[in-house]
C-alpha cells in the first residue's frame, strides 16, 4: 500500500474510534486475524489472535447497546475522550506497523480520534435535534462507524 494511503487509513480508523471506541480495534483485529494486515513479529501481534478478535468484537457490540442508555456519559468527558484517543492511537499504529512509521500512524490515529469524537458529537447532536430524539441519530452513527470499519477492512484485504 502507498505510504500516504496507509497513514490516511490510520487517520480514518482513529476517526472511527472517535465515533465508537471499540469498533475500530475490532476492525483492526479482524483485519489482522484475516491476514489483511501483518502484525506477526511485532508488539501488536496479539491483535491478530482469535481471542483478541472475539474480545474486541464483544466489546464493540456491548458498546452499541450501552451507547443507547440515557445514563451513558458524553464522549467528551475526560475518561471517554481518553479511551477514544487511546483506541485511535492503537489502531493507527497497528495499521502502519509493518509498512511505515508506527509513530506517525499513532499520531494519525490520535488526530483522527480527536476529530471523530468532536465532529461525531456535533453531527449526532444536530441529527438528534432534527429528529427531535437521540435514538435515531445514535443508530445512524452506529451504522456509519460499522460500515466505515467494514469498508476499511475490505480495502486492506
Amino acid at each position: 500500500m502507498i505510504t500516504y494511503t496507509i497513514y490516511l487509513t490510520a487517520l480514518l480508523l482513529g476517526a472511527i474510534a472517535g465515533l465508537r471506541t471499540f469498533t475500530a480495534p475490532a476492525a483492526v483485529s479482524w483485519a489482522a486475524y484475516l491476514g489483511a494486515i501483518s502484525l506477526q513479529g511485532t508488539r501488536l501481534a496479539f491483535l491478530g489472535s482469535w481471542i483478541t478478535t472475539l474480545i474486541f468484537t464483544a466489546l464493540a457490540l456491548v458498546e452499541l447497546v450501552v451507547d443507547q442508555l440515557p445514563s451513558t456519559p458524553s464522549r467528551k468527558t475526560p475518561m471517554q475522550f481518553g479511551a477514544r484517543i487511546a483506541s485511535g492511537a492503537l489502531c493507527g499504529s497497528a495499521v502502519v506497523m509493518t509498512e511505515g512509521s508506527w509513530a506517525v500512524g499513532l499520531a494519525a490515529g490520535i488526530v483522527g480520534a480527536i476529530l471523530g469524537t468532536l465532529v461525531g458529537s456535533g453531527f449526532r447532536g444536530s441529527l438528534a435535534h432534527t429528529f427531535r430524539r437521540d435514538r435515531p441519530a445514535a443508530f445512524l452513527e452506529d451504522a456509519v462507524a460499522i460500515a466505515s470499519a467494514a469498508l476499511i477492512v475490505g480495502v486492506l484485504a
